[in-house]
Formats: structure tokens, C-alpha cells, sequence
């Protein structure tokens, strides 16, 4: 398993990057999952079904499951948030993770940059970002293609994404 971060500004168009990068990755033939970090409280229960009065009442963890799906709902009930390690070891073994957010965690990562964003370039000072994705002309010493060469950006992933066991050590501090 290999993971690689997609980071930037908010409206730098991240998860509209991803869901161009993820048919042309599964396209190749890959497995691919996806952590998003939100910044806000967020529900993905509907109100008065069955799953979220289970929550609602308490529980720690929901599991809702059909033939199609399944979807498992931890509550942290004030417990901190998890790390993005002890996140990746919930997830089924894939080809590949593609993070986004967790812009300032020590995973390598994609930069996606908007110039009518008017936002700098994180790459400087993060030793982490390791290419950049631009609708501009970048000078930089890491590798720079256009936001909208998904081919080009889905290569850079392949080549730069790292495997988790490094990571692991890595986010550990071992």
C-alpha cells in the first residue's frame, strides 16, 4: 500500500483534482481509497433513521450494512482526534491512499495551486510537498505539471507516493 497527499488552500480545487485522478488511477487498474480531513462538524447519518438513533443514543461505533455497502461511524465523544497513522490502519488494504488535507502532516504530498486563489505556494515551507500541480507557470525545485494534466499528475502520484510501512516510521518519529 502507498499513500500520497494532495494538499492546498481551500478552493485550490483539490477534490475536484481527485475526482479526475481516481478513474484515471482505477482506470490503470489500481485500487485506490481516500481519507478527506474536514475542518468542521460533519454528519454522513441521516436524521430519524435507525443508524443515527443508535448514535444518537450513545453508541460508541454504527455499523450499517447492505449487499452493496457497509459504513462504520465512530463517535469520539470527546476523545482527540485521530492521527492520520492510526486513520490509515483503519482502511482495507488498497494500491494506493490518496490524503486530503492533513497539509501539515509529514506525508508527501501533491500541491495544488490556484492563482486566482491569491494564496502563496506552500511548497517552501513544507519539506513534504514533493510536486505541484498549477493552473500557473511555477518556478520551484520540485517537479511542476499543469492542473489540468491529470495523466501527468496521476505519474507524479505513482512515482512519489510513499509505502506505508516508511510512513508509518516516518509519522511515528521512529
Amino acid at each position: 500500500m502507498k499513500v500520497i497527499g494532495i494538499a492546498g488552500w481551500s478552493g485550490a480545487g483539490k477534490t475536484t483534482l481527485l475526482t479526475r485522478l481516481i478513474p484515471q488511477l482505477t482506470g490503470q487498474g489500481l485500487k485506490v481509497s481516500t481519507i478527506k480531513h474536514a475542518h468542521h462538524a460533519f454528519d454522513v447519518d441521516v436524521p430519524g433513521k435507525d443508524s443515527w438513533r443508535h448514535r444518537e443514543a450513545g453508541a460508541s461505533e454504527v455499523l450499517v450494512s447492505s449487499r452493496n455497502r457497509f459504513a462504520l461511524m465512530h463517535e469520539l465523544r470527546g476523545d482527540a482526534e485521530p492521527t492520520l497513522l492510526e486513520l490509515l490502519g483503519k482502511l482495507s488494504s488498497v494500491d494506493l491512499v490518496i490524503i486530503e488535507g492533513f497539509k501539515f502532516d509529514a506525508h508527501p504530498k501533491i500541491e495544488v495551486h490556484r492563482l486566482a486563489n491569491e494564496k502563496p505556494l506552500l511548497h517552501p515551507q513544507d519539506p513534504h510537498i514533493v510536486a505541484i500541480a498549477s493552473d500557473a507557470v511555477t518556478q520551484a525545485p520540485i517537479p511542476c505539471v499543469h492542473l489540468d494534466d491529470v495523466a501527468a499528475i496521476s505519474a507524479m502520484i505513482l512515482a512519489k507516493a510513499a509505502p506505508l510501512a516508511a510512513l508509518r516510521a516516518t509519522l511515528s518519529g521512529a
